[in-house]
C-alpha cells in the first residue's frame, strides 16, 4: 500500500501543519538574516530621540488621545442608543430618519465628518460655536460617525433578546418603555459589550485624524505629536514611539474583548 494512502486524514492535517510551521519559520529567519539591523536601529529606534519625547508624549499627547476617545464614545453611545430605538420604532418617520442617518454616516469617511464639523458648522452658524473648543469638535465629529455603527450594534443586541421577555413584562403590567429600560436593554448591552469595546479601539485610532482641526500644543494627540517631532528631528523614531503608546491602549482592550467573548460563550 502506498505510504501516502496509509496516512489517516488526521495525520495528514498534522503533517501539513508542521510543514506550514517550518515554512513560516524559514521565511521569518530569512527576513531576520537579510535585514540590515544597524540601519533599521538608526532609522527607527533612536533612544535619544525617543527619550526626548517624554514626558509630553504621555502627559499631553496620550492623555488627549484617551480623552478624545472617551468623549466621542460617550457621545456616540448616547446617540447610537437613540438611533437604535428609533430604528426599531413603530413610528415610520423615526425609522426613516434613523435609517437615513445610519446609511449616511457609515458611508462618509470620519475625516470628512471631522472637517465639516470643524469648519462647516462655524460657517453655517457664525454666531455660535461648539462648546469645549477642539474637545467639543472632536466629540461631535468622531461621535457622529461612531453613533451610526453603534446604533446597528445595539439594534442587533436588542433583537437578539427573545421576544418573550418583552411580552412577559407587558403581561405583568409594565409599559413598553419601562419594559425596554428594565428588561430588554440590560440584556442587550450584555450581548453587545464585546463589539462596543471594539468600537473604542477603532475610535482610539480615529483620533489620529484630529489634526485637521488645527490642534495646539495643549490639545495635540499622539499622531500629530509624533509627526511634529519627526519633522523636527528628521527621523521616524517618533512614529514607533506613538505606535507603542497606541498599543498600550488597544492591547488591553483587545484582551478584554476576548475575555468577554469567552465568558459570553460559556454563558450560552
Amino acid at each position: 500500500m502506498d505510504r501516502r494512502e496509509a496516512l489517516s486524514p488526521r495525520r495528514r492535517r498534522q503533517v501539513a501543519r508542521v510543514i506550514g510551521y517550518v515554512l513560516f519559520a524559514a521565511a521569518v529567519l530569512g527576513v531576520v538574516v537579510a535585514a540590515d539591523w544597524g540601519r533599521l536601529a538608526d532609522a527607527f529606534f533612536r533612544l535619544d530621540i525617543a527619550s526626548g519625547m517624554f514626558p509630553e508624549a504621555i502627559t499631553v499627547a496620550l492623555r488627549n488621545t484617551i480623552a478624545y476617545t472617551l468623549l466621542a464614545f460617550v457621545f456616540g453611545l448616547t446617540l447610537g442608543l437613540a438611533l437604535a430605538l428609533m430604528r426599531l420604532s413603530s413610528i415610520l418617520p423615526y425609522r426613516w430618519f434613523a435609517t437615513a442617518y445610519i446609511e449616511l454616516f457609515r458611508g462618509l469617511p470620519a475625516l470628512l465628518v471631522l472637517f465639516m464639523v470643524g469648519y462647516g458648522v462655524p460657517l453655517a452658524f457664525p454666531d455660535r460655536e461648539i462648546p469645549g473648543g477642539v474637545y467639543g469638535s472632536v466629540t461631535v465629529g468622531l461621535g457622529l460617525t461612531a453613533a451610526a455603527y453603534m446604533a446597528e450594534t445595539i439594534r442587533a443586541g436588542i433583537q437578539a433578546v427573545p421576544k418573550g421577555q418583552l411580552e412577559a413584562a407587558r403581561t405583568l403590567g409594565m409599559s413598553h418603555t419601562r419594559a425596554m429600560v428594565s428588561i430588554i436593554l440590560p440584556q442587550a448591552f450584555r450581548i453587545v459589550i464585546p463589539p462596543l469595546t471594539n468600537e473604542i479601539i477603532l475610535l482610539t485610532k480615529d483620533t489620529s485624524l484630529v489634526y485637521v482641526l488645527g490642534v495646539t500644543a495643549t490639545t495635540i494627540e499622539l499622531t500629530k505629536f509624533a509627526g511634529d517631532t519627526l519633522n523636527t528631528r528628521v527621523n521616524p523614531t517618533p512614529l514607533v514611539v506613538a505606535g507603542l503608546l497606541y498599543l498600550v491602549i488597544t492591547l488591553p482592550l483587545s484582551q478584554l474583548v476576548r475575555g468577554l467573548e469567552r465568558r459570553a460563550g460559556r454563558e450560552r
